[in-house]
């Protein structure tokens, strides 16, 4: 630990440190920023702005001792300084070799100052997951045809002491998504033989010869521990945060955590922190005060840098440490709100993997329910889901994906929907593709009576009756969970369709929320979130309606549960933990292997009454198709 300098050390050292920020701040701008030259002197000025940095040395001296009042007076924020791996704050010392986790690593710049060479990205960061290498990349994102992922050796050559980097494995690229308005990110598979002393690099394909190796930062950061994901809300900004092993379905004491803001292209020589205190802390997602120069614009907040410390080590010495960050603010997308600058009445958030099969059926079915718009969480799919959203968003069904590689991040992804959702939705619905509301009085006595569709809108109509009310903030349905009922095979016209036959007594319920009325802390168990206090849930009669949860399907797709579960607290299958959890299929030990007689378990009341429906009242008379079988 390193003591607290006083003023005029201070003094001392950070005048280059500002030289050198102010010319990171105009050499590393983005590249939509780079082609609008007035936009980026805008964005330049007022960043100068928003951290009151001076514009020449000769005002530092009056500036420093502006601030130095101010944080003596005030105890605000803490500003700290880290050079050459050593640092001075106000608050308790963090721990010098988390500092560097900040820093960006870089190489392929897009332009390097040193030649005239024009390269097509940089990269910046590299997360070991259990299954693959993600990497992030400035700007746009490429095709995966067009990238190849490289990996290097570390070594010494004999008799000398600098490393040598020789080229050992070419693989293609796995995939690649736009991860923000900053970035991209692409997935890498691991080299035949990975180890410590690897290095994965990645460049356009056919290029030949080894790149400056020097420039990329040695490590690696794991993907359970890492701060991924930054928001901006009012006057605060919510982290997501990997690694804080806080106690699920619990809020956290928020006294020993603290937030720190940078801007981006930190270097080796030095970086400038901004200090602040948080909020709220829950599970994965912290809540942090912006630092009082920011929060007087927060608009220009967008690409700073931020993460996220908490103390460590015993009662007697702690050290605050900071967590490895890739998270850079950003503002929630652009809402998309109906023609007459309403808010939609209902949208529904989901997170899936690789269930683009699924989405036709479930999506137009609750379109005709009423659901407006829908946010879909694509957590490192495999299938064509990209192009059925497509196809979907053309047919007008408002669907849009964002691309959350983060696994075992389900509630913190429903955590980020809630507040991107919140300025477009009054209602926002949480739940899965293979379960379906169904409204057993609205369809069953009217079957057959002419007149049109019955309960078209239902559950728009449902919500819209509980928008006035002062104290109601979530709508809590049960589920009836359904088993394969006889199939060995998907059925083809559905999930509606085909599965028809299920347990008797009724399962976990899932929420329909408003998200303008949720707690701050955005805690939730995946069925439902902590709302303000005061506020309270409804729970639906089952008469009234119900979901339809297809859980138990055929063989074929259940035992892609084996393959990892989505929620952060929930164990998963292959692990012999839990297996008298609800979430677990009884009887299932911790292989994928069928059970005898699969097909026919769960299997007590036979159930036909959303079939019956929509088979009377959806399928083409000449073919017998469903609609989502015409698509």
């Amino acid at each position: 630990m390193h003591p607290i300098p006083n003023p005029s050390q201070i003094l001392h050292i950070l005048p280059s440190s500002f030289d050198s920020l102010l010319k990171q701040m105009s050499n590393k701008m983005d590249l939509e920023q780079r082609r609008k030259r007035k936009q980026h002197q805008k964005y330049l000025v007022g960043r100068n702005q928003l951290l009151n940095l001076p514009s020449s040395k000769s005002l530092f001296l009056s500036f420093f001792l502006f601030i130095l009042l101010i944080f003596l007076s005030l105890n605000r924020f803490s500003l700290i300084y880290f050079f050459n791996n050593h640092f001075f704050t106000f608050h308790p010392s963090l721990s010098p070799s988390t500092l560097s986790f900040l820093h960006s690593s870089k190489s392929n710049s897009i332009l390097d100052p040193q030649t005239t060479t024009l390269h097509p990205f940089t990269l910046q960061h590299r997360i070991l997951f259990p299954d693959y290498l993600l990497l992030f990349l400035t700007g746009h994102r490429p095709k995966p045809n067009e990238l190849e992922c490289v990996y290097y050796n570390n070594g010494s050559a004999t008799g000398s002491t600098e490393p040598t980097r020789d080229v050992n494995e070419v693989q293609p690229v796995l995939s690649t998504d736009q991860y923000d308005e900053f970035r991209s990110i692409a997935r890498c598979p691991f080299p035949k033989n990975m180890s410590t002393a690897t290095t994965v690099d990645i460049r356009r394909r056919g290029e030949m010869g080894r790149r400056d190796l020097n420039q990329i930062a040695k490590k690696t950061q794991s993907w359970d521990k890492v701060a991924y994901e930054a928001t901006l809300d009012g006057d605060t900004v919510v982290v997501f945060v990997k690694g804080l092993n806080l106690r699920p379905h619990k809020i956290s004491d928020p006294i020993t955590f603290w937030c720190h803001f940078g801007l981006k292209g930190f270097n080796k020589e030095g970086a400038f922190m901004l200090t602040t205190k948080t909020v709220s802390v829950a599970q994965e997602v912290v809540r942090c005060l912006l630092p009082p120069s920011i929060k007087k614009n927060p608009g220009l907040a967008r690409g700073i840098r931020v993460t996220v410390s908490h103390m460590v080590g015993n009662a007697r010495h702690p050290v605050r440490m900071l967590v490895p960050s890739v998270a850079k603010i950003s503002n929630p997308s652009e809402s998309v709100k109906r023609k007459n600058g309403g808010k939609y009445e209902l949208c529904v958030c989901t997170m899936v993997w690789n269930q683009a099969s699924a989405l036709r059926e479930w999506i137009m079915y609750h379109a005709w329910l009423g659901v407006e718009r829908w946010f879909i969480y694509d957590n490192n799919s495999e299938d064509d889901i990209e192009g059925v959203i497509n196809d979907l968003d053309v047919q007008g069904y408002n669907v849009s994906r964002q691309a959350w590689p983060w696994i075992k991040t389900q509630e913190a992804g429903f955590s980020h929907c809630a507040l991107r959702a919140r300025e477009e939705c009054k209602w926002v619905g949480f739940f899965d593709v293979d379960e379906f509301f169904y409204f057993p009085n609205e369809f069953r006595h009217r079957i057959g009576q002419g007149g049109g569709v019955p309960g078209e809108n239902s559950l728009r109509l449902m919500v819209a009756n509980l928008s006035s009310s002062s104290s109601i903030a979530e709508i809590r349905t049960a589920c009836h969970s359904f088993g394969p009922s006889g199939l060995m095979l998907p059925p083809k016209q559905g999930v509606t369709i085909g599965y028809t036959c299920r347990l008797q007594s009724l399962e976990r319920h899932k929420s329909i929320v408003r998200p303008d009325l949720l707690d701050i802390s955005l805690l939730n168990v995946v069925h439902h979130f902590q709302l303000r206090e005061g506020l309270k849930s409804i729970d639906m009669s089952e008469g009234n309606v119900v979901i339809n949860h297809y859980k138990y399907q055929v063989w074929e797709n259940f035992k892609a549960k084996f393959f990892r579960r989505v929620a952060t607290y929930v164990v998963d299958w292959q692990k012999d933990q839990n297996k008298g959890s609800k979430d677990r299929a009884p009887g299932l030990g911790t292989e994928a292997i069928e059970p005898p007689n699969w097909r026919l378990q769960f299997c007590e009341v036979r159930d036909t009454g959303l079939k019956d429906f929509l088979v009377s009242y959806f399928a083409d008379s000449a073919t017998g198709l469903m609609p989502w079988e015409r698509s």
